[in-house]
């Protein structure tokens, strides 16, 4: 977990299909093998950083209906 994710040297970018929306997630990619997630409206707080494949699965999960 990193306190404040404005510190972390990425380029933020959220799905195109949530223009309309405020509650998105914005994702960076911090290296090779990891990327960092943030909420879009809160900038200066926490980022967490997972691995490549454990977000994979987790968006393979939600899109199986599985979470």
């Amino acid at each position: 977990m990193i306190p404040d994710s404005s510190s972390l040297p990425v380029a933020w970018w959220k799905s195109s299909a949530s223009h309309a929306q405020s509650d998105c997630l914005e994702c960076g990619i911090v290296d090779s093998d990891h990327i960092a997630v943030r909420d879009s409206k809160a900038p200066n707080g926490p980022a967490l950083v997972v691995g490549r494949g454990a977000l994979a699965a987790m968006v393979g999960a939600v899109a199986a209906g599985l979470l």
